[in-house]
């Protein structure tokens, strides 16, 4: 978003101390301690704002002096399993088993030697050992590995005359049990997470802003990659944006909802085609006093959620991506991607990514329109996606016409979709 991390209060004290002329000291409060006074937030132009949330869902996010990090994160132990990587999950798996097998084992091993065992006087008649077989170390971990994993070789053993060693095994067949049940109770929910499911839900790199019903509307695609449906599926978006409140404090990311239909329903959605979610830019927007030109200048992020229950493991999965005004096209739509053919429909994902130029679309702000009481001149009904591509194939801009937008800047004229961005830096100048 644009917005470079505030330094802490007495990184801010150390620096105005530092940056005192001689004689000059920071400045006190009554009790004598000194106080930083608070620096504006440094922030980067329009254009180059960074990402809260990237294209592939990820949070482009960094905790830092945390508190007690470490002992937070044990105590929720089996979380912190569950959301560890892969080889550190590998190595924790390897690590647990070898340390208590080898605890295990050096138990054995001490009882034992207490018991005189691994003397050469020990298999002499009327000697009762606790272990049979168990002379070294070595023997004694392999009779450690053998009790925790049951495989019983049936050469050591140990006797009814030492119970030491009949309490020792009996409380590693406790404690073998617990920890198989964690680890591959944590392997499990790790296999089990649908996170992957994310890999196969995809949100469109591109939004547009164009007119559907004669209201300026902000327009992205969210497509299903597999057969399988998302059960109880729905929508939202939040839009992300520095403000400043009226009492001077400093909001980096504040966050306004974005209404996709949640009164109406239409954010729960039946995902087996691909659809293409659309938020009107209503007085209610926080989009309401956005046009083509402001679009240039803006800073914000529009985050996009797909929540979902997948369909084989009803578990709940959500996907995520995220658009920058450098992403959103002004006076384009989406291309179908849904046809019919030989009794059955057919979805095209070639036709995912691709937009096309609305020639109607008035480059002012929602707000303008209702204002001037902006009048579409195109009748109801004859608006289609053939009728404009044909109109993009055989009329350039001087058959347009100023009377296409009404008290508007004249609309788009024929460009690609690629050039949309280029073509509002030179028509707005």
């Amino acid at each position: 978003m644009g917005v470079v991390r505030a330094q802490m209060a007495p990184a801010l004290a150390s620096e105005e101390e530092e940056g005192a002329g001689p004689g000059e000291g920071p400045k006190a409060t009554q009790n004598g301690q000194s106080q930083a006074q608070p620096q504006p937030r440094p922030r980067l132009p329009p254009g180059h704002q960074s990402r809260f949330v990237q294209k592939d869902g990820h949070c482009n996010l960094e905790f830092v002096n945390m508190e007690g990090k470490g002992q937070r994160y044990l105590t929720d132990i089996f979380t912190t399993c569950v959301d560890m990587r892969w080889r550190w999950m590998f190595l924790l798996f390897s690590v647990s088993f070898l340390s208590s097998w080898s605890l295990f084992g050096l138990t054995y091993w001490l009882i034992a030697s207490a018991n005189g065992d691994l003397e050469s006087s020990a298999d002499q008649p009327g000697r009762d050992p606790c272990f049979l077989h168990v002379r070294t170390f070595l023997a004694a971990f392999m009779f450690s590995l053998e009790t925790q994993t049951s495989i019983g070789y049936g050469v050591r053993t140990v006797t009814e005359s030492c119970p030491p060693a009949v309490i020792t095994v009996a409380l590693q067949c406790i404690a073998g049990c617990a920890l198989d049940a964690f680890l591959i109770g944590a392997i499990m929910a790790k296999m089990a997470r649908p996170k992957k499911r994310n890999e196969t839900l995809q949100f469109s790199h591109h939004a547009v802003i164009t007119q559907r019903d004669r209201k300026l509307c902000l327009m992205w695609r969210v497509g299903n990659l597999r057969r399988s449906h998302l059960v109880e599926a729905h929508v939202r978006a939040q839009l992300l944006r520095p403000r400043v409140t009226s009492e001077g404090e400093d909001l980096p990311l504040h966050q306004e909802d974005i209404d996709v239909g949640f009164d109406q329903g239409t954010d729960r959605v039946f995902l087996v085609s691909p659809l293409t979610i659309v938020h009107e830019i209503d007085e209610d927007s926080p989009l309401y006093d956005l046009g083509a030109r402001d679009l240039e200048m803006a800073d914000f992020e529009i985050i996009v959620i797909l929540e979902g229950m997948v369909e084989a493991t009803a578990m709940t999965t959500q996907c995520r991506g995220s658009y920058i005004p450098t992403e959103i096209l002004w006076g384009f739509c989406f291309e179908p991607v849904l046809f019919e053919k030989d009794g059955h429909y057919e979805v095209d994902y070639t036709y995912f990514e691709r937009v096309y130029q609305v020639l109607s679309t008035p480059l002012c702000s929602a707000r303008e329109m209702a204002e001037r009481k902006y009048i579409n001149e195109q009748p109801p009904g004859t608006f289609c996606y053939e009728n404009e591509v044909a109109i993009l194939d055989q009329a350039g801009p001087d058959l347009l016409g100023e009377e296409t937008a009404i008290h508007c800047p004249q609309t788009t004229p024929n460009l690609e979709p690629q050039n949309a961005n280029s073509w509002l830096q030179q028509a707005l100048t």
